[in-house]
Formats: structure tokens, sequence, C-alpha cells
């Protein structure tokens, strides 16, 4: 397997990676809501429910590579995986921390 065919095999296993989709689903600020559109906090249990996923399939291939029944390109996609969805869980909470900040200076 050559470096691009790991990059897209981890790319579509990637428990994040539909996260753009669904903020593209929640309603504008003054929008009547559609049939189709979530609310933040569904979105969000979504997100999160599919990190929790991806870390434990990492964990799962972790385990099967210490046992010698992985293959080192499956752990290492696995583990590069698992990194980027925690970026982003990471990434996710700054901008969450930051809108409270900015909430919380505003003049009443």
């Amino acid at each position: 397997m050559d470096a691009a065919n790991a990059y897209a095999s981890a790319l579509k296993n990637q428990g994040a990676a539909g996260i753009n989709d669904k903020i593209e689903k929640i309603s504008p600020v003054g929008s009547v809501e559609t049939e189709g559109a979530g609310s933040f906090s569904d979105i969000l249990k979504e997100s999160l429910g599919g990190t929790a996923e991806a870390i434990a399939k990492n964990e799962a291939t972790s385990v099967q590579a210490l046992n010698k029944q992985a293959d080192p390109v499956d752990v290492v996609t696995s583990v590069q995986n698992a990194e980027m969805v925690l970026e982003t869980v990471v990434a996710v909470r700054d901008k969450v921390i930051s809108a409270y900040q900015d909430i919380i200076r505003m003049p009443i």
C-alpha cells in the first residue's frame, strides 16, 4: 500500500471527517428550521460519538499490533487518524471557550 492509498484510507475511516457536513446542517439565525436541520447540541453529540469510536478503533488496532496481528501500515494510519481526531476536538473546545469568553465580555 503506497502513501496515497494509506492517506485516502485514513480519510475514509476518520471518525470526525464529517464535522463540516454536520455544521452545514445548523440553521442560520432567524431562519425557519427545516426538517433535516439538527440542533447544535445534537450535532456536537454526534461528532463526539464519532470521536470516541475513532479512538476506540485506534486502541483496538494498537492492541492487535502488540500481539503482532496488525499490519504496521494500519497501525500508523490508525495513530494518525486518532491524532487528527484529537486535534479536531481540541480546536472545537478552544473555539467554544473563546466564544464563551467573548459572550462574558459583552456589556449588558
